[in-house]
């Protein structure tokens, strides 16, 4: 084949991952809202009522599954190991909790948000703190699963990263502000069926591409030789983000409180067309969350594998890349990147005698193969360990994560054509799903338990359909405006579950106090609630976000449960000085 037939080929073949993703985005967003076209009350615009389980279920699945899980997880999982799936340990449990306990109250009361549920127990200035507190962490998040797509297209198309979060942005708005949350689940089902299905293709491509006489089973050797198989951590520490307790314990608090109290979780369960759908929707995604994510965090240990044979780059992040080749001396880059070549050499040398020594059987063989395996591996990780120091040398204030682009490097290196595609479209359709549903329950959450609530309580319910459209934009822009700020912040996947920590035990308690306790006073759950979420933000490793310094190193799972305890405790302390006190 010659030059310019080649050119010819890849140019079609080009062409054909744009016929994909355009297909495929297109193509869901024009099924939603045509599906949601008669929705035009406020009820039908925040829930609608007419869902079966399956949707709800995906539409769950895919509000929590934002494009964050499908971007940075591999990648989390090639860096840290597949222990993050300790994260979802408590997720079954919630599930029953909320089925068994908060749903039933949600659907007798007929409420549309969450939060109209704490006035029938204290009183508005409960409801109303309790809303902000989410309205805060949700449009920040709203704002980080707008700015993942964002990394995609920068890196694989070369595109303004600042420019694909306007039009990312927008496009979820268009389908909203058209068909509400009826849209949003139409469209979710579909997103999250081509998710699943492009996710599958990847994790099989990533061991099919494997050399000549590397199998599975060897794939798997490496990545457990490399620690990448560390899903089980029975050490009670604080400070440790992922062990049985922190993921059993802290984890079932978060679950809890985010798919018991947050509007963007709630609302898509109340779209059901009955308890029992809802209630077999959540339970679905109780069970199934679990090994979807487990598959997506063992794609992570497979690449971890995968690139013991085929060079990665010395950095997975090509802007820093091109950004230092401009900046720093030309013989120290060329000497970097010739030890990296060589200790990748050398790495992939001692994986293959230790996989020889696995054949044969050889258990001494195998004892002084593993030695020089991880000793390969250590000094590889050197090398990178020594360009980032450069990196950093040449500016301080660069991005020095590449966590969230070892993926995306993957699939842009290695994919065929028309699966680029697809990916990109998984990706894009994570983020939009996500996104979707945090904007309508910020648009729900502020039109219904603010503006209606407590500013404008005598209006039309038009007038209240059209105050929703409005704030529906409003988040919108907001959003689009954080995630300019939010595509340097290190591996997205954590950031969004911490920043959910730091606001979603102070939350749960509140929730927890109106679903069990008898003559408590609204001032005394108004006030704990106040200096519990002060507390958690004190107690967080990340409090230095808010201008203070860290005295205590608590991994960020157990502040959910700190936070939860933390509020019922300082409301019955304020209960009872206010009983002492005689103060209502």
């Amino acid at each position: 084949m010659g030059l310019g037939a080649k050119q010819l080929f890849f140019k079609i073949m080009r062409l054909l991952d744009w016929i994909v993703l355009l297909a495929t985005i297109f193509g869901i967003t024009a099924y939603g809202m045509w599906k949601s076209r008669k929705k035009s009350d406020l009820s039908g615009y925040f829930s609608g009522h007419t869902l079966p389980w399956y949707t709800i279920s995906l539409s769950v699945i895919s509000t929590q599954a934002s494009a964050v899980t499908f971007l940075s997880a591999p990648g989390q999982a090639y860096t840290d190991g597949m222990r993050f799936v300790l994260f979802y340990l408590g997720l079954p449990l919630a599930m029953i909790f909320v089925s068994a306990v908060m749903l039933p109250r949600y659907y007798k009361l007929n409420i549309l948000t969450a939060y109209e549920f704490l006035e029938t127990k204290f009183d508005v200035r409960v409801r109303v703190l309790i809303a902000f507190f989410f309205l805060v962490q949700r449009s920040l998040a709203a704002g980080i699963s707008i700015a993942a797509p964002a990394i995609v297209l920068s890196v694989m198309l070369g595109w303004n990263s600042y420019l694909i979060n306007v039009l990312n942005g927008g496009l979820v708005m268009v389908y909203i502000l058209w068909g509400g949350s009826v849209a949003i689940s139409q469209t979710q089902k579909l997103q999250m069926l081509t998710i699943l299905i492009g996710m599958a293709i990847a994790g099989y491509l990533v061991v099919a591409l494997l050399p000549a006489g590397v199998t599975f089973r060897d794939a798997m050797h490496i990545a457990g030789e490399g620690g990448k198989f560390n899903t089980m951590n029975f050490e009670f520490k604080w400070e440790d983000k992922y062990n049985l307790w922190s993921g059993l314990i802290g984890g079932f608090f978060l679950q809890l409180a985010y798919f018991g109290t947050d509007q963007s979780q709630v609302g898509r369960y109340l779209s059901g067309s009955s308890i029992t759908q809802s209630r077999l929707g959540l339970l679905f995604n109780g069970l199934f969350k679990i090994p979807m994510q487990f598959g997506i965090l063992f794609i992570g240990a497979m690449l971890y594998a995968f690139y013991h044979f085929y060079e990665p780059p010395i950095f997975f992040n090509p802007q820093e890349v091109k950004k230092l080749a401009s900046q720093a001396d030309k013989s120290a880059l060329a000497d970097l990147q010739k030890r990296h070549t060589e200790a990748f050499r050398y790495r992939k040398q001692q994986a293959e005698n230790l996989l020889a020594s696995y054949k044969a059987q050889d258990e001494s063989a195998k004892e002084s193969s593993r030695k020089k395996f991880v000793e390969a591996d250590q000094k590889f990780q050197a090398v990178k360990k020594s360009y980032i120091a450069l990196i950093k040398k040449t500016d301080s204030k660069a991005q020095t994560n590449d966590t969230n682009y070892i993926f995306l490097t993957y699939v842009n290196t290695y994919m065929p054509m028309g699966m680029v595609g697809l990916l990109v479209a998984v990706i894009l359709f994570a983020s939009m799903s996500t996104t979707a549903s945090e904007l309508n329950a910020l648009a729900s959450t502020t039109t219904l338990d603010i503006y209606k609530r407590a500013v404008f309580s005598k209006e039309t319910e038009a007038h209240y359909l059209k105050a929703s459209k409005f704030f529906t934009f409003f988040w919108g822009v907001l959003a689009i405006i954080i995630a300019q700020f939010a595509l340097n912040i290190g591996t997205l996947i954590e950031v969004v579950n911490m920043l959910g920590s730091w606001f979603y035990g102070t939350i749960l308690g509140v929730f927890l106090l109106a679903f069990f306790s008898k003559n408590l006073s609204s001032t005394a759950v108004f006030y704990g609630a106040i200096l519990s979420e002060f507390l958690v933000i004190c107690l967080s490793e990340d409090c230095q976000f808010f201008g203070l310094t860290p005295q205590l190193k608590i991994a960020y799972l157990w502040l959910n449960m700190i936070g939860c305890i933390g509020v019922i405790l300082l409301s019955y302390m304020f209960g009872l000085c206010l009983r002492v006190l005689k103060i209502r």
